[in-house]
Order: C-alpha cells, then sequence, then structure tokens
C-alpha cells in the first residue's frame, strides 16, 4: 500500500494521539496543521523552496536587520526543515527590530515549531496589543495554547480571533481542531464543516474535517472527503494510516484497562 500523504499524517500523529489520549506529541507541532503566519500563497516543492532558501541567503547575510529579508529566508529554512536556523534568523531580526509585530509573530512561530512553547508565548504576546489585536496571531497563539494542552485557553484565543474575522476558515479549523484535542469531536466536526464550507477554505480545512470524521470511525466518508485533494490512492492510504493508529489505541486502552488515559508529559 502507499504511504499516506504527509499533508494528513501530522494532523493524524497530533490529534489522534492527544484526543484519543495516546503517546506524546511534545516533540511535533500542530501549527503546520492549525495556524500559520506570513504562509506563502499557493503550495511548493521542496525544490522551489531550496531556490528560495538559496536566492535569500547572501542578501540575510548582507543585512541581517532587514526585517522582510529576514522572515522570507527563515519562511524557506523551515519549509525544507531546517527550523533551529529559522529560529535563530528570527531571534536576530527581532533583536533588531523588537517593535515590528511580523517579525515577532514569525519568530514565535519558529519558537513554537521548536518545542520552546512559554517563550514563544511571551514573543507572541508582544506581538500585538489589546488594542490593535492582529488575528493571525491570536490564531497562532491558540494554536501554540493547543500544543501544551491548554485548551480552554486556545478555544478564547480563537474566539478573540473570530470577533475580529468572522467565519474566517484558517481560525475556524484550528478551533475545530482544538475541540478534536479536548475529545469533543461531535462539535469538532460541525466546526470545521463549517470551515470547509467558507470561501478560501483550502486543502488543509477538508483534510481536517477528514481526519476527524475518520476519527469517530467512518472512515468511507472520510476518505470521500480526502478524495477531493488527494489521488484515490492517497486517500485510501490516509485512511488505513488512521485505521492503524485508532487500532493501536484500543490495543493500548485493552491492555491498560483501569487506568486513565491521558497524554504523556514524556519526550
Amino acid at each position: 500500500m502507499q504511504r499516506p500523504s504527509t499533508r494528513l499524517m501530522a494532523s493524524v500523529a497530533i490529534v489522534a494521539a492527544l484526543a484519543l489520549g495516546g503517546c506524546s506529541t511534545r516533540n511535533q507541532s500542530p501549527l503546520d496543521a492549525t495556524g500559520s503566519i506570513n504562509s506563502a500563497a499557493g503550495p511548493r516543492t521542496e525544490a522551489e523552496w531550496r531556490q528560495e532558501m538559496e536566492a535569500y541567503a547572501p542578501r540575510y547575510r548582507a543585512n541581517p536587520r532587514d526585517p522582510q529579508v529576514a522572515m522570507r529566508y527563515a519562511q524557506a529554512l523551515r519549509a525544507i526543515g531546517q527550523r533551529a536556523q529559522a529560529a535563530a534568523v528570527l531571534e536576530q531580526a527581532a533583536i533588531a527590530n523588537p517593535n515590528n509585530s511580523a517579525v515577532l509573530g514569525a519568530y514565535g512561530r519558529a519558537l513554537a515549531d521548536n518545542g520552546n512553547h512559554k517563550q514563544a508565548l511571551d514573543v507572541l504576546n508582544r506581538a500585538h496589543t489589546p488594542d490593535q489585536p492582529d488575528w493571525r496571531i491570536l490564531s497562532v497563539q491558540g494554536a501554540v495554547l493547543d500544543q501544551m494542552g491548554r485548551h480552554p485557553e486556545a478555544q478564547r484565543h480563537y474566539a478573540s480571533a473570530l470577533r475580529i474575522v468572522p467565519d474566517e476558515p484558517s481560525v475556524l479549523s484550528n478551533l475545530g481542531l482544538s475541540y478534536a484535542l479536548s475529545k469533543n469531536l461531535p462539535k469538532a466536526e460541525s466546526t470545521l464543516r463549517q470551515a470547509a464550507a467558507r470561501p478560501g477554505a483550502d486543502e488543509k480545512v477538508r483534510q481536517n474535517l477528514a481526519l476527524v470524521i475518520g476519527l469517530q470511525g467512518r472512515f468511507q466518508e472520510a476518505e470521500t472527503i480526502a478524495r477531493g485533494d488527494l489521488s484515490p490512492d492517497e486517500a485510501a492510504a490516509n485512511v488505513a494510516y488512521l485505521r492503524q493508529m485508532l487500532s493501536q489505541q484500543k490495543d493500548w486502552s485493552k491492555r491498560n484497562r483501569g487506568s486513565p488515559l491521558s497524554p504523556s508529559t514524556g519526550s
């Protein structure tokens, strides 16, 4: 069988493990699935991101204080997996531009990517003020709080973002995944359906909806939704991967019957 698409595996690993009470996800970042700042328009290949990284590297070395260059360079580094280096680039940019909310937002996300959740929240809190809130940063703050297991707080941040941009599909998608992490799968599904129905909803939103439907055991329906963006083989592989994870969760539960299920705090 074909390997499941990486476009869904990250969401499956995060939500299946946490929503159903399995292994730790401390070293995984849900931000790809649940929020972004300064994301590029449209998907790119790794080769394209490497080209961008190589194009911006000399510009960054010539002027590391330039916020736009630093953010573009860091974005390309992150896209090819060099997340620690991306955080280092944005740290220097944040030091040079301490009042630039876009730089602080990108730096906060980079810190969260690397598991530095508390520091990420500190930086994100400086990225906007109550009188000038930024819905994108509120959404990423929610994603970081979800990663820390602080789901009610995360959901309040998403609600604040939605007061600024009602029915924004990316925020609704974050909120839906947060409900899944809170083990409220019916509410997660209804929220993600609302997100998927909005103009501008992208593939991530629809794949998150497929995931939450699959987590409820409706695998055929999940595969049908997944086929809207993936090839039939990819969609089938994703559902098979999800079935396997759920089966492992059930086996783990039987072996540990009598013990409450909760996310592990170990690495």
